[in-house]
């Protein structure tokens, strides 16, 4: 019989241009869980380079890898801080027919 190697899926492999991180940090919020927001945007942190991005939000490194850890719950001004430091600021628009829905595998 076969082996069959099986290895860590990394979503930030597929994520090539600023469009590619913009869609999945807006898929995360469509999730409307925030543990899969602050997981996506760790993930964009990651890519985008967490030092330069701590400087960027005014934020210490070690403020940054705290407030992006599995279980953490950052203040809004921070979450502010970083998506506009990444070139994602947060906004809010109309719901349209092309707005995705919450995922069902979370009821």
């Amino acid at each position: 019989m076969e082996k069959i190697k099986i290895t860590d899926f990394d979503v930030s492999k597929y994520l090539k241009t600023d469009e590619d991180m913009a869609e999945f940090l807006q898929a995360s919020i469509a999730e409307q869980d925030s543990r899969v927001f602050i997981s996506a945007l760790k993930t964009v942190a990651r890519l985008k380079g967490m030092s330069n991005l701590a400087r960027e939000a005014g934020l210490g490194r070690e403020s940054l890898y705290k407030s992006l850890a599995p279980g953490s719950k950052p203040r809004f001004e921070t979450i502010m801080k970083l998506t506009s430091a990444l070139g994602f600021p947060l906004g809010i628009s109309a719901k349209t027919e092309n707005t995705p829905e919450p995922s069902p595998l979370r009821e």
